[in-house]
Formats: structure tokens, sequence, C-alpha cells
């Protein structure tokens, strides 16, 4: 397949897949529960962080964890108090928990009394996205007695991940379109910059289409993808994981 007729394949499967019916079945339908920003990215990072797995299994817990906030997030992080929080004691995904999830209550509850937005978490930190994400890795970390173990559940460039979820939070906050699925609620960090999410399905593909060369998948792998899909989109690549994704999970490609 030329290059040219790969871009054209790709630029079908997103619009095929880059629409609100995609919203409902995909953990990006937790932050659109909700209307206030804070809220947005609040939930917005739980979903991304729970996602790994079965992908209506990430939206209930998410949705479980949420309705025990009581459905204001940023309100529940500044002001719950040991009553409200030792709610917070049942829950449990996976790997992630009350430890993980009290610590990360603690540091949204320090950053939002600072800052108006999650997206000064990055930007102050550099100008690319692999400086903000490493950037936000410390910054995250920075609390005293920051449990050890809830650091896996946080990647950063240097300790060469993926750092998938968190490039697909950044996908969800930062790109804009007339399509309504990503929010596109923060306008500092430019979707030229995003760098696509990826992991071992959407590896697959790109392997398959010969975007990617890297047998590893990691961080490099990440940049090598994003670079390939520049060459398609230099203003937005990161839209192509619509079209990756759906080939990798949907259509088993």
């Amino acid at each position: 397949m030329t290059e040219q007729k790969l871009k054209e394949f790709l630029d079908k499967k997103v619009d095929e897949y880059n629409r609100p019916s995609f919203i409902a079945a995909d953990p990006v339908l937790i932050p659109h529960l909700f209307t206030k920003k804070q809220d947005q990215e609040i939930a917005g990072f739980f979903a991304a962080t729970f996602a790994w797995g079965n992908r209506t299994t990430i939206i209930n817990k998410s949705r479980e964890l949420l309705s025990l906030m009581e459905m204001q997030p940023h309100s529940f992080c500044l002001h719950a108090g040991p009553a409200e929080l030792k709610k917070l004691l049942s829950f449990k995904h996976r790997t992630f928990n009350p430890t993980d999830l009290l610590y990360f209550i603690d540091f949204f509850r320090h950053h939002y009394h600072r800052y108006d937005s999650l997206e000064a978490a990055f930007t102050m930190h550099g100008k690319t996205v692999e400086e903000m994400l490493t950037g936000f890795y410390h910054y995250f970390f920075s609390l005293e007695d920051a449990p050890p173990r809830t650091r896996k559940h946080v990647a950063s460039p240097e300790r060469g991940s993926t750092c998938k979820r968190l490039n697909m939070f950044l996908r969800w906050m930062v790109r804009h379109d007339d399509r309504g699925v990503d929010l596109g609620i923060w306008r500092s960090i430019s979707p030229s910059e995003l760098i696509c999410p990826i992991d071992l399905h959407v590896g697959r593909v790109a392997r398959k289409f010969r975007l990617l060369e890297r047998k590893q998948t990691d961080w490099l792998a990440a940049l090598e993808l994003t670079e390939r899909l520049r060459r398609f989109d230099p203003q937005d690549p990161a839209r192509y994981d619509f079209a990756l994704f759906a080939l990798g999970i949907l259509e088993h490609f």
C-alpha cells in the first residue's frame, strides 16, 4: 500500500470512529458526564488512570468512584473531610487501591488550591509533551509521604514508558474538532504536539502498516509512530489514534 493510499484508508477509519457514537462505549464518556472544567479534568484523569483491560469495566469503576464523590469530584477533592474520605476505603480497581486513591485526592487538593486548572500541572514543566510528562510525574509525587506503591500508576518518559494513558488523557483534554469526542478544553498545548497513545494492540497495527519499525513498545516507539503520523497530518497527528485503536481492538486487525 502506498503512503497516500494508507493515509486515505486511515483517514476513512478516523472519520468512521471520531464521532459521538464512539463515546458511549469508551472511557472518554467519563469526563463527558460533567460540564465544569475541573470536574472534567479530575474525572478524565481517573478514567485514564483506570484504562487498562475491559472498557466496560473501566467505565463502571470510574462511575463507581465518582458516585462515591457525589458526582462532584472537584469539590470533593478540595473539601472532603475524614467521614467523606472514609467512604472511599472500599474502592479498588485492579491494583489501584485506597492508598493510591487517597494520595491522588491529596495531590488534587494541593494543586487546585494553587491553580485553576490541571493544565498548569503539565505546562509549567516545559514546552514539549515529553518535558511536560516528565515534569508532571515529579510534580505529582512531590508531596510529603507519597506512597512508593502509587508511582506505578503514573507513567514517565524518563522511565521508558509509552505513557499511553497520559497521552490518551492529553488527547481528550487538548484535541478540539467539530466531532465532539475529545473535549478540547485546554488551549495552551497545541494538538500538533500530542503524542499518539500506543499499546501492544496499536503497536501491532502500526507495524503491519510499516508505520513503526521499533520492536519494543516503549516511549521511543510512541515518538517514532507519532513522527510517521505527522506526515499524514502535522497539525493533528493524534487523531489517528481513533483509526489504529479501532483496527487493533474493535476490528481485531
